[in-house]
This record gives C-alpha cells, sequence and structure tokens, in this order.
C-alpha cells in the first residue's frame, strides 16, 4: 500500500494555542476596602465582544478581542494572539482591562505555546489515538519519521502528516480534520515520493 503525503499548512490551527487561564495572569485591580466591597451590589458581567478594545490597568493598549470561545476570549495584540479567560477582564468605560501589558501578554503567550509545543512532541509516539477537533476517532499513528507522522484510520487508509498538524487537546493528539476527510485527502494527494 502506498501512503499519501498531506501538508496540513495549518491544520492544527488554534488548537495549539492553549487558553492562558486566570492564574496565569495578574489579576485586575481588586478594591481593597472590605467594608465598601460587602455593601456593593455584586459584579454585573463584562461584555466580551468581537472588536472590543483591551487595555493594561494603566490604559496602555493590550490588543482587541478577536474571538470568543465559551469561557475565553482571544485577545489579538498585533504580535500574537492569546487566549485568556473571560474572567480575567473588568470593564472600564467602552474598553476591557486585563492585569497584563501587551510585552506580558505576549510573553505569557509564546511560553504557553512553547510548552504545548513540547506536549505535543512528547504525545506523537506509535499507537497513540489521534481524534478530529469535536473529539471524533480519526485512526492511531503508525509511524514516526523525522518531522513526519502516518496516521492509519480504521479503514486502514494511511496518511502522512507534518508533525505541525498536530496539536495535543484534552483526551490526547487533536488534528484539523475528521477520519473521513482525512481518507478523503489522501485519496485525492499524490504518492509520497520514495526515498
Amino acid at each position: 500500500m502506498q501512503h499519501k503525503m498531506i501538508l496540513l499548512a495549518g491544520a492544527a490551527f488554534a488548537l495549539t494555542s492553549a487558553p492562558l487561564l486566570a492564574q496565569d495572569m495578574p489579576a485586575p485591580a481588586q478594591a481593597t476596602d472590605t467594608a465598601a466591597a460587602t455593601t456593593t451590589a455584586a459584579p454585573t458581567a463584562v461584555d466580551i465582544t468581537v472588536g472590543k478594545k483591551v487595555v493594561d490597568a494603566q490604559g496602555g493598549a493590550v490588543g482587541t478581542v478577536a474571538q470568543v470561545q465559551g469561557d475565553v476570549a482571544v485577545v489579538d495584540t498585533g504580535t500574537t494572539k492569546a487566549g485568556v479567560a473571560k474572567g480575567s477582564f473588568a470593564a472600564k468605560g467602552a474598553d476591557l482591562v486585563l492585569g497584563m501589558t501587551k510585552a506580558q501578554l505576549d510573553e505569557a503567550a509564546k511560553g504557553q505555546q512553547a510548552t504545548a509545543q513540547a506536549d505535543t512532541a512528547a504525545a506523537i509516539t506509535p499507537g497513540a489515538a489521534v481524534a478530529d477537533a469535536q473529539g471524533g476517532a480519526v485512526g492511531k499513528i503508525e509511524a514516526v519519521e523525522g518531522d513526519f507522522v502516518t496516521v492509519a484510520t480504521a479503514s486502514n487508509v494511511k496518511a502522512k502528516l507534518p508533525k505541525t498538524a498536530f496539536a495535543k487537546g484534552p483526551n490526547g493528539l487533536v488534528i484539523g480534520m475528521t477520519a473521513t476527510q482525512l481518507e478523503e485527502a489522501a485519496k485525492g494527494s499524490t504518492p509520497a515520493p520514495s526515498m
């Protein structure tokens, strides 16, 4: 059986950027007057929508909200996109306030991305299960050769993917294609050159 090589430019899409959680960042400034805090009403939900401007505690520009997914808002700093827990934001006028500067958020995102890449690389081993972004089974890793990974589907269709197509999800390795999409791509691609 011939193996097919499929190059998935950006197939891992946003999967490699796990959200930065509130414990990874300093929280916005809180009231220190406990008497005032106990007599005020419960805080209202902060309106986090795409396009909202994000600033730091001093009013310096951090970026804008590029996407909102569940409890995570993706902030585009112009340098990077970082997932931030919604609970990390406070409101100040029309802006969202984050307890980090742009430089701090960029640095945290880089560190988190490096950790995620190392975790993914360690998980790419023969026999490891591969799922799609929704958690559906895609197949298992059959072989790892240099920068490429051969995935065999349940139908025994084999596809060679670059390591960069994989991300570590909550339940194992994930790619940006379903089993059906991977099989269709494998059938439509040209055979990988023999070496």
